[in-house]
């Protein structure tokens, strides 16, 4: 098993991670409508963690935007490099998910995260965060609202409603399935929020979550499972924990 290392000035502290996040934020582009949805690719990113033995799965899945179809997908491994604090899990997921991306034998396409970009306490959560290191388009998709407001969105299908924080739209509730409780949508780098909610519905055609999260979420479990096999010598089945998004 290849463990991905972590950045040479990597952040050790909430002061420097928190001095990166104000460094970098000035760099998200908010200008960009992005890729129309349903054209190109669309990638799917997420993470897995087994806390014994202090590991980090990332996967990145490569879809056909237009029919959703798997082409591509890729893994990665590494060591948890950063603690868990609220607001800053970007640190502990983006060298592992940035090495997921670099193996992929295509360019991804939209990525979509299985968490926030502007819709942070700093507004500078996981999506934006990459998409400013990688340069790509990004959004993020979360299953709950972290620390803002909202009004109820509409029972059908495409209903949706402004995530607030304060006055401030940082973001869109939105019902992707009828009766079914909201994601919770925001931009990441280079995407409007109008279509990073229209990518969110072309990529939940049956089920609550996107279909780039729900393939992403199975394929970085499986890899969790078989690194921590491989580092037990087969003695333990990995304690997964879905990563919290933000």
């Amino acid at each position: 098993m290849t463990t991905v290392g972590v950045p040479a000035g990597w952040p050790a502290t909430e002061d420097e991670a928190r001095a990166v996040q104000d460094e970098l934020r000035g760099r998200v582009l908010l200008g960009e409508r992005g890729p129309e949805p349903g054209t190109g690719r669309v990638t799917g990113v997420d993470v897995a963690y087994d806390d014994e033995l202090d590991l980090v799965a990332a996967a990145a899945v490569v879809l056909d935007a237009a029919t959703l179809d798997v082409v591509a997908e890729a893994t990665a491994v590494g060591r948890v490099s950063f603690p868990y604090v609220p607001g800053l899990l970007a640190f502990r997921e983006i060298p592992t998910v940035r090495a997921a991306l670099d193996r992929l034998p295509c360019l991804p396409g939209l990525v979509v995260c299985d968490g926030y970009g502007l819709a942070h306490p700093r507004r500078f959560g996981l999506a934006s965060h990459l998409g400013v290191l990688t340069g790509l388009p990004v959004i993020g998709v979360a299953k709950n609202p972290f620390t803002f407001t909202y009004d109820e969105p509409g029972p059908r299908r495409g209903g949706s409603a402004p995530l607030l924080a304060g006055t401030e739209e940082v973001g869109r509730a939105l019902r992707t399935r009828d009766g079914v409780k909201p994601v919770f949508v925001s931009v990441g780098h280079r995407v409007s929020l109008d279509n990073a909610v229209a990518h969110t519905l072309a990529l939940t055609p049956r089920y609550r979550l996107p279909e780039t999260t729900r393939r992403a979420d199975a394929l970085c479990r499986r890899a969790l499972r078989e690194a921590a096999q491989d580092a037990t010598g087969g003695a333990q089945e990995a304690t997964t924990r879905q990563a919290p998004t933000s």
